[in-house]
């Protein structure tokens, strides 16, 4: 049966087809630790799960709910970006609840780009950067990160050509994957860049809460000017540890937040309401349970990083994120490179070229895995670079 053609320059998705290959080798008895997705291993809070149960057990939260999600809702995650970025929104206008934030930045693209349009995307990124605009009909045009930039994007460098054809800019950090971090200047430079060229910021605000020496990472809306210039999508999914209840948030500015709710409203029914309401509580709860959180990537970020370095490899220290980016030391291109890995070592790692361009030369190992397993699999890995 033919499928669509706006699926042909799809690849499979990353994650979907490390989890086929771990689910093979374990299949045919191979002890398998994969580093290649992040999908947190620590489980949510006590009190998370507890203020969820309460929440469905309530008669009323089994019936549709609406797009804008429940006010109370909105009143949360106001003050969360009140108390914790200092940023003021208006839950009645600047915050959509999302079906986690793939599913938003997916229909952001729909919303915001037109077929011949452009999307200037991090490179190397997040895939959806680059499917959402596929599937929208639009070119995504890479925003190379490279290493000597701190891996942050040279706005100044992007041709005028596509600045004009461009509707939409995605970025987005503590950055997947190459765990750099960003500072207040850097997002005021961003949201000039969105002004003066005409091209709306969406800043992915995914790992903003798990961050390492000292760092706390700023909202782009702290920025001045940047509701003017976009918005930033707040996931839950890795601060909390829920990746799996999909929860995220688009805020910031009212017209692309009206625009994302309008598409919406034709293709999705909303977040389940007893969700919503144990999202009030996890937003309101004590921000010690998230550095403790944070606190335990750190620790592992130091084991990865300090074996890495051990075995001879100049790899970054991340300031923030459960990632760490590393250098492939053979010159082999990643995909060979991660492939001949799994076969010999049954540790999963994900090619850079995955993320991008610009990812090739690298592999990102996910941070997700309890302490012995990582320090297993990090003596395989250094085994199979150095030897015995």
């Amino acid at each position: 049966m033919r499928p669509a053609r706006r699926l042909e320059p799809l690849p499979e998705y990353l994650a979907a087809r490390l989890n086929r290959l771990v689910a093979e080798r374990r299949a045919a008895g191979r002890d398998v630790i994969s580093l290649g997705v992040g999908d947190p291993d620590l489980p949510p809070s006590r009190a998370a799960r507890a203020a969820l149960a309460a929440a469905v057990q309530r008669d009323d939260v089994a019936h549709y709910p609406t797009n804008w999600g429940l006010r109370p809702l909105r009143e949360a995650v106001a003050r969360f970006y009140d108390v914790r970025f200092g940023v003021t929104l208006d839950p009645d206008r600047e915050v959509l609840p999302l079906l986690g934030a793939k599913e938003g930045l997916a229909h952001l693209c729909l919303a915001q780009l037109d077929p011949g349009d452009a999307a200037l995307v991090a490179d190397p990124g997040y895939p959806v950067y680059v499917g959402g605009p596929v599937l929208a009909g639009a070119e995504p045009v890479p925003l190379p990160l490279r290493a000597d930039r701190g891996f942050l994007p040279d706005l100044d460098a992007v041709p005028a050509a596509d600045r004009a054809r461009a509707n939409l800019a995605i970025v987005g950090y503590p950055n997947n994957p190459t765990g750099a971090v960003a500072d207040d200047a850097f997002f005021a430079r961003l949201a000039a860049f969105g002004l003066d060229a005409d091209v709306p910021i969406c800043h992915d605000n995914a790992y903003s809460e798990i961050a390492f020496d000292g760092y706390v990472a700023p909202s782009f809306l702290a920025a001045p000017d940047a509701r003017e210039a976009g918005i930033e999508i707040l996931s839950l999914s890795k601060a909390f540890s829920l990746p799996g209840w999909r929860l995220a948030f688009a805020v910031g500015n009212a017209a692309m937040v009206a625009n994302l709710h309008r598409l919406k409203a034709h293709v999705d029914a909303g977040v389940f309401e007893g969700l919503q309401r144990a999202a009030v509580h996890l937003l309101d709860s004590d921000p010690a349970e998230r550095r403790a959180l944070a606190d335990v990537y750190a620790r592992r970020r130091t084991i990865v990083v300090d074996a890495l370095r051990a075995a001879g490899l100049d790899v970054p220290a991340p300031r923030g994120g459960m990632y760490v980016w590393m250098p492939i030391p053979t010159g082999e291109p990643s995909v060979v490179f991660a492939a001949r890995i799994l076969e010999q070592t049954d540790v999963v790692v994900s090619p850079g070229a995955a993320y991008g361009a610009a990812g090739e030369g690298f592999v990102r190992l996910a941070l997700t895995v309890p302490e012995p397993r990582l320090r297993e699999a990090l003596e395989r890995l250094t085994e199979a670079l150095v030897g015995p």
